[in-house]
This record gives structure tokens, sequence and C-alpha cells, in this order.
């Protein structure tokens, strides 16, 4: 499955200088002036597996394919983005393309770079930003219900059903709870898709930081401060040090790194979040031609996974050969991992597992 990431924030947060590092480009512009970005940036980034290159070297894989994360630098939202203020509905637009929200928001003092509201607030400014986004799924909301409401009248079922699971989502929105805080079954949550409620998407919340701070952070503590009760979604970057590493080579960046008190970098950070916050895994696909990762969600079965290579190996799926990846790096590879025993046969109700390396058997 494709991941694809919005970086969204006020202007003069850092989100285009941390774009730039992430993905390790100079293509987004970075000024101390608001609506520096006007059309969404985009950037494939490797996601960084040291199973990949072990792998590869038992199988003599003659080239390696990493999974990718598509990143999206969307132009600074202001107030009343959703009314059409600053650059508006325009980059809201391009946020629903996304399967989640990275918000980037300054912590760092810096009176060289101005803040947009003047003050260092970062507890305002995800309000600010997530305001925004309910004013725009409610604005969505609202053309649907109209409908829903009309349809109901026929005395259908399904219509009013349907038509008070959107009225439940309405009065949570105008209560300012985000769309992915409502607690829906796996049915209705199916029903509402289709609406590409904003805040039904997962929201990441990076702090932006002063070189000086990055090392040794306590992210329940600034948690705190931006107003939420998990800390797992935030993720400590400074964009600082993420633009440096750029023009390191990986013995350079590891050393500075460790300077700092880093054990790894901050897309590093980002993606392990962004997985275990959408719930994907990795699995592999491993031989001479090549060895590559395929990212699936955790709750895949083995037909599932098989479909993300190609539609028909999930239609003609028979059986999947699945070794563990460390078993098969420590066997030697494939042929010897099932002279092992190693390898087990699976069948169609086999969920995926992390690092499985997988050969997938089907009919044409």
């Amino acid at each position: 499955m494709a991941l694809k990431i919005g970086i969204v924030g006020l202007p003069n947060v850092g989100k285009s200088t941390i774009f730039n590092a992430l993905t390790k480009a100079k293509t987004a512009q970075a000024a101390n002036y608001p609506f520096c970005t006007i059309d969404p940036n985009v950037g494939i980034v490797e996601v960084p597996d040291h199973r990949l290159s072990q792998l590869s070297e038992v199988s003599g894989s003659s080239k390696i394919i990493p999974a990718a994360i598509e990143f999206v630098d969307i132009a600074g939202l202001v107030k009343g983005a959703s009314q059409g203020e600053g650059l508006g509905n325009k980059f809201l637009a391009n946020i629903r393309e996304c399967n989640a929200i990275a918000h980037i928001i300054r912590v760092f003092n810096d009176s060289n770079v101005t803040h947009v509201h003047g003050d260092i607030n970062p507890k305002s400014d995800r309000e600010v930003i997530e305001s925004e986004l309910l004013l725009a799924d409610i604005q969505t909301l609202e053309k649907r219900l109209d409908k829903a409401r009309s349809d109901s009248k026929s005395g259908d079922k399904k219509k009013i059903e349907y038509a008070a699971l959107l009225e439940n989502i309405m009065d949570h929105l105008m209560k300012g709870v985000l769309a992915n805080q409502i607690i829906l079954t796996p049915d209705e949550l199916e029903q509402v898709m289709d609406l590409h409620l904003l805040t039904m998407k997962p929201h990441l919340y990076i702090i932006n930081l002063h070189e000086n701070e990055i090392g040794n952070v306590d992210r329940e503590k600034y948690a705190e401060m931006l107003g939420l009760t998990d800390s797992r979604g935030v993720i400590p970057i400074s964009a600082k040090v993420e633009e440096e590493l750029i023009g390191f080579s990986p013995e350079e960046a590891n050393e500075y790194l460790t300077e700092l008190g880093l054990d790894s970098t901050g897309l590093d950070a980002l993606i392990r979040a962004a997985y275990d916050t959408l719930g994907l895994i990795t699995f592999f696909t491993s031989g001479e031609m090549e060895t590559r990762a395929w990212t699936i969600r955790k709750d895949s079965l083995a037909p599932q996974a098989a479909g993300t290579i190609h539609t028909d190996f999930e239609k003609g799926f028979i059986k999947a050969e699945v070794i563990p990846w460390h078993h098969f790096v420590e066997s030697g590879g494939e042929s010897k991992a099932k002279e092992k025993g190693l390898m087990q046969l699976e069948g169609k109700e086999y969920g995926v597992n992390d690092g499985d390396v997988m050969l997938f058997k089907f009919n044409t």
C-alpha cells in the first residue's frame, strides 16, 4: 500500500525546512514569510530498514527495493483557512488525499523568525489548525447530512440509520471533538470513509525544537504543553539538525547524532510513529532478482499480502511459504531454512507477521 503523509502547520513553523530535510531535497522554498509554499511539494522517501541488506546478502539479490513514504508539504494554514483565508480550502483539499496528518508545531524561540500570531504558544497553534480542520469537516458533513435527512423520510431503515450516524458525528464535531476520537463500529467507519473527513485521519505532532534542546527529550512534558493526553504521537525534531544531516556521510551523521544524545534521525522517528499510528507492518520477498519490502496493515491475512504485489496473486491465492526474516538470514537463505524445517506452508487464514519473508503460490 502507498503511504502518504501531509505536513501541515502555521506559517513559519519550519514545515518546508523539515520537508527538505526529510526528503533530502531543496525543492520546497523556506523563507521567513507566510505562504512561502504555494503549491504542495511532494517527496518520496525510502523507509530505512536494516533487514533488507541482510536478506539481500544471503539471497544474492541484484537489487534492493525498500518501502516508501510520500510526504506532501502543504502551504501554511491560518485561522480562517476553512473559510478561504490565506490559501484556504485549496490546501485542505490536498490533505484529504493523505493517510495521516503530520502537524508541525514550533516550540523553539528565535527573534529572527517571526510567528504569525506573535507569541510562541504550542497549544494554541495546535488548536488553531485543528479548529480549521474541524470547520472544514463540518462543511463537508452539512452537505451530506442534508441529503441523508431528506432520504430518511422515505422510511427506509438503512437510510434512517445512516442519517442518525451522520447526526452523531456532526454533534461531536460541533463540540470540538475530532472525528478520529469518536467511537464508531467498523461498519459505521466504512459508511463514512467516502467523506474523507480531515479529522478522521490519524494525527502526528512534530515539535520543532532548537538544536540544543533535541537530546533526551521528555515527550510527556511536550504532550502536556500541547494539551494532549497521549505522548506516543509526539515526535521531537530539530529542523536545523535534520537540515545539517543532509550533507553528512552515514558515519558523520551517526557521530553527530551521538553527540546530540540521539539514537536516530527525525525521519526514522517519524516513520516509526507513522507505522505505529497507522497500524502498519512490513513483509519481504527475497531472491536473486531482488529483495523487496512491502507495507501492509497489521491485521492482514496472507491473500491480502499477496494482493499488494499483484491483484491476481490474491484472486488465485493457494498457499504461502513463510520464513521469519531472522531465520532466513541465520540459515543462509531460503533453501537452507527449508532444510532446517524453518519454513511454514500457510493458507488463507494466516495472519502475516512483521518481518515475514514470503513466497506465494497461486492459480493464474
